[in-house]
């Protein structure tokens, strides 16, 4: 018997069809893994096959993108969010190309234990592919701040890395005064505390403290001016407790009120909803996501106790007052849970004024010049920040 092989005529070799996708122009997708020193990138023509990987340098990366956006393709690249900033971000916007920076996450999804570069790219190109086709729960996709936005960002930051300085040098510090049972005051670094302290202690521990004491005492005044700076930012009109520097920081960490549609999304983004773990009919409620921004996190908790000493009428603190009062009989696992309740609610709360949904007094908010005013506050100076 012969075999005989008929070949239509309307068809093409894969080759001849790559060829013209070439040719003409295609959706080009490109799945990144970003190093220092090194990109790998795997890139798919519209829903062929991915690509082999391909190596390049972090200066031959771009080029090579305008070169295919100047062949007549349209590029679609994704890459996950590193500590290399956002500048490869804005280099492909500038350059016509459609850029994604998504949330970091585990991309060996079959726990196959084998993880590198090539693979990460490849799943990454393979995500971007079914995100474009509407699937959109395929890529957390992230937003990216203005330059202006990350300029101002960074004073808070710079502000808060100072602090957690002059923490550290001040316990180095204190642990040698208490290593030789020596007295340790909080602040022993300043002017009056060390005028009185250095006529207590030996010879040579006095010219061990005096090498932090320059460095104490410099990052100390930046703090101040920082912080002076960010306060200066606040709007006039701040709720009690909340205060002009948390108010500051809050707003730059999150950039752009308007970014959220409604309370659930803020209150995802604070990382204060219960995790949950469920199956069938069994449903197992967790502590917190801390999903999000952590800085916006512990500002909006440290905003919570402030509001239970200076705002006791505000409606999320006045349900739980019995538990977050001062003496109150109550575990630290229950008043953890009504302080980040108070904290979700105050982020909504929050979203609301800033967006002028509604005004700081219709969500029972007091504001510090109503509070000077009763007598509940000696001035203005006491207020906390």
């Amino acid at each position: 018997m012969k075999n005989t092989i008929v070949h239509d005529e309307g068809a093409a070799s894969l080759e001849d069809a790559v060829h013209r996708i070439k040719l003409s122009g295609s959706m080009i997708k490109i799945g990144l893994d970003v190093h220092a020193r090194l990109y790998v990138a795997v890139a798919q023509y519209d829903h062929l096959l991915p690509k082999p990987a391909r190596r390049l340098a972090p200066m031959e990366f771009v080029p090579w993108v305008e070169q295919l956006l100047r062949a007549g393709h349209r590029v679609h690249v994704v890459y996950e969010a590193c500590g290399f900033g956002f500048g490869l971000y804005r280099q492909l916007k500038k350059a016509g190309a459609h850029c994604y920076v998504i949330a970091p996450r585990k991309l060996d999804e079959q726990c196959t234990r084998v993880k590198t570069d090539p693979r990460d790219a490849t799943t990454l190109c393979q995500r971007l592919s079914r995100y474009l086709d509407g699937n959109t729960r395929e890529l957390a996709v992230i937003r990216v701040p203005t330059e202006r936005e990350e300029q101002a960002r960074h004073v808070s930051r710079q502000r808060e890395q100072l602090v957690q300085l002059r923490q550290k040098l001040e316990a180095q510090g204190r642990s040698l005064l208490i290593s030789h049972s020596l007295p340790s005051p909080a602040h022993w670094w300043k002017n009056q505390t060390w005028s009185r302290l250095s006529k207590l202690l030996p010879a040579w521990i006095c010219i061990r403290l005096e090498i932090h004491r320059p460095a104490l005492l410099a990052v100390h005044q930046q703090i101040g001016a920082l912080t002076a700076e960010l306060e200066a930012a606040a709007p006039v009109d701040v709720p009690a407790g909340v205060g002009k520097l948390s108010t500051v920081v809050m707003t730059r960490e999150i950039c752009s009120w308007e970014r959220f549609n409604n309370r659930r999304a803020i209150s995802c983004y604070t990382g204060l909803c219960p995790s949950e773990h469920s199956s069938g009919t069994k449903r197992v409620p967790g502590s917190v996501t801390k999903h999000g921004n952590g800085r916006l996190r512990a500002a909006l908790v440290e905003c919570a106790w402030r509001m239970v000493r200076f705002q006791p009428n505000y409606p999320p603190v006045k349900k739980r007052l019995a538990i977050l009062a001062k003496g109150a009989r109550t575990t630290g696992a229950q008043r953890k849970k009504a302080i980040v309740a108070v904290a979700r609610h105050l982020a909504v709360d929050l979203l609301r004024i800033h967006t002028g949904r509604c005004s700081a007094a219709q969500l029972g908010l007091s504001s510090a010049d109503t509070l000077i005013v009763r007598g509940e506050q000696k001035g203005g100076a006491n207020l906390p920040g």
